[in-house]
């Protein structure tokens, strides 16, 4: 059986990837996230296992030292990564698998698999970011901060993707990257 694609979604935080990825999965019965697990503790309303695995800084530093991880990364003070687990198996029977990661993990995952599909999720205006952030009410004003920076950062790394998607309107977004994924593996 030929192993399901891989694709990466990549984008300032407050662009929606979540949302979109939730719309899309409803839909797409050959696709699953990739839960990964993260230092951080959950949001309101996350659940572990479904949005992250959340996970002691012990419990993560173990798993990496047993080689558990594809890739990961400490982002905003916090650790995130992509168990091996979480994506191989999956592939291997057939299904389609998205990773919610930053810039600097679609590197290292393209780096090992060059056959991924990168898709940069963004805004048409930068000042979205800021509000979406803000009405979410889950950080401070230095994590908001600290987001904002690395948004400006990511945004300038577009050029390194296979395709970009902007999300001012969700309907929108949710039908283009249901597109590219028609497109790059002809799955209806």
């Amino acid at each position: 059986m030929k192993p399901g694609p891989l694709i990466i979604i990549s984008g300032p935080s407050g662009s929606g990837k979540s949302t979109v990825i939730e719309r899309v999965l409803k839909s797409t019965p050959w696709l699953r996230l990739s839960v990964s697990p993260t230092t951080r503790p959950p949001r309101a309303g996350e659940q572990d296992g479904v949005h992250y695995y959340f996970w002691s800084p012990e419990q993560f530093e173990r798993e990496v030292r047993a080689g558990a991880f594809l890739e990961w990364a400490e982002v905003h003070g916090d650790r995130y990564g992509t168990l091996k687990s979480e994506v191989q198996p999956f592939r291997e029977q057939g299904y389609g698998v998205i990773l919610d990661i930053d810039v600097q993990g679609a590197r290292a995952v393209r780096k090992q698999l060059p056959e991924a599909k990168l898709v940069f999720l963004r805004t048409s205006a930068f000042e979205t970011y800021e509000r979406r952030l803000r009405e979410r009410g889950s950080e401070d004003e230095a994590k908001i901060q600290k987001r904002l920076a690395t948004a400006r950062r990511e945004l300038e790394c577009i050029g390194e993707y296979d395709f970009e998607v902007i999300n001012d309107d969700l309907n929108v977004a949710v039908d283009k990257f249901q597109a590219i994924l028609r497109q790059l593996f002809e799955r209806k």
